[in-house]
């Protein structure tokens, strides 16, 4: 009862919800909007006491339409099973140990995969643990930034794990790179597609996952070219820490995207028999805009290979420039440190001593040596 009454406001005497005051009505109404904006909420299964729920939607869908009613995940699948076109796809965020758990013990889940989809440490593949299939994407989304810098965040990755079985798909997500209602609010619209069942829902967040490795490649397209162009401008110097900031986002990226070819080749093969036929035609689709982001991330990797290199040379450039007007300037200072050299010596008989001219002629010689050298060194590019 204790629990009761800190959670929902319930009092012993009356049984009842205790009005909340008026004036806690707009600080309410802000803190929900608040905390609805990663779309968790406390899942009705969850045993008093317990923390924050992973669980951001349950639904039952029957012939490709969602059933009415707020369900837990456990009389979701038992209706699912009831029906013959009837599954569940149940949302969760970053859920906690037991309650993935708990929920791999209703739905028959390998502990294996389980446990991968907790720590949320892996690369993009395709595991079969019984008749249940573990599909796991690396998420990723752009970070707009008005100047790159060798601190700036290009690229943001995430992570979506998949459990597709026979009435049930479990989508985990890790992060916030991809957002999952929209696609479910968009595939709640396709009743015909939805009525191929589970593997719909997995084609459909792949479609998204891969949609939006196509608007980052887009965009990292447009930094490099900025990149490339402050390189090659001879009143600009792009620091190479800069290049190499967005070499580390390149890599970053490009972890999330080449390891799903594989995945994707088995899921689209002619003897896969666990995905219904029309949908290996849908994946057939992401498979051709994969394709086009991994050319696409192959070809930016090797552009900023010969951005760096071409920096690197530039830099290399620029020391010798630096290195040969040291030189030229040593070796004007060198005429006037000859001369003064000698008439420093002391020595007793030196005839130049007596000429009424001497001194003049002195300032004549090193001057007109000092010209001479600096005139054939600018002709020669050295100054």
């Amino acid at each position: 009862m204790a629990d009761r009454e800190q959670r929902g406001g319930v009092t012993p005497q009356n049984g009842g919800r205790m009005p909340r005051p008026r004036a806690w009505a707009a600080p309410v109404r802000a803190m929900s909007r608040i905390l609805s904006v990663d779309g968790t909420h406390r899942d009705p299964q969850a045993p008093a006491g317990a923390g924050r729920s992973g669980v951001v939607d349950c639904a039952l869908y029957i012939d490709g339409r969602r059933q009415p009613g707020d369900w837990t995940y456990a009389d979701a699948l038992a209706a699912a099973r009831r029906e013959e076109h009837g599954f569940v796809w149940l949302g969760l965020h970053e859920p906690e140990l037991d309650e993935m758990s708990a929920i791999a013990d209703t739905y028959g889940l390998h502990e294996l995969a389980v446990e991968d989809a907790v720590k949320a440490e892996q690369r993009p593949k395709l595991e079969r643990f019984g008749d249940v299939s573990f599909l796991v994407l690396r998420t990723a989304r752009y970070c707009e930034h008005t100047e790159l810098t060798e601190h700036s965040e290009v690229v943001e990755t995430g992570q979506v794990m998949l459990f597709i079985g026979p009435n049930f798909v479990i989508s985990v997500r890790h992060g916030d790179a991809c957002r999952l209602s929209p696609v479910r609010a968009d595939l709640e619209t396709k009743e015909e597609l939805l009525l191929h069942g589970p593997w719909a829902v997995a084609y459909g967040i792949t479609d998204r996952v891969v949609d939006l490795y196509l608007e980052v490649a887009d965009k990292l397209e447009d930094d490099l070219d900025v990149l490339e162009a402050e390189v090659f401008d001879r009143q600009g110097s792009s620091r190479i820490q800069r290049i190499y900031q967005m070499k580390r986002e390149l890599v970053e990226f490009k972890r999330a995207v080449v390891p799903l070819q594989r995945p994707l080749l088995t899921l689209t093969s002619q003897g896969n028999r666990e995905v219904p036929k029309e949908i290996r035609r849908y994946f057939r689709d992401v498979q051709d805009h994969l394709s086009r982001t991994v050319e696409q991330v192959n070809s930016y990797d090797d552009l900023l290979n010969s951005i760096l290199q071409a920096r690197l040379a530039q830099v290399t450039v620029d020391q010798n420039n630096d290195m040969r007007k040291i030189a030229a300037w040593a070796a004007i200072a060198a005429v006037w440190t000859a001369i003064a050299g000698i008439y420093g010596m002391n020595f007793k008989y030196m005839p130049e001593l007596d000429w009424a001219y001497s001194y003049p002629i002195v300032w004549a010689l090193m001057l007109g040596f000092s010209f001479a050298l600096y005139r054939w060194f600018h002709r020669n590019g050295w100054l």
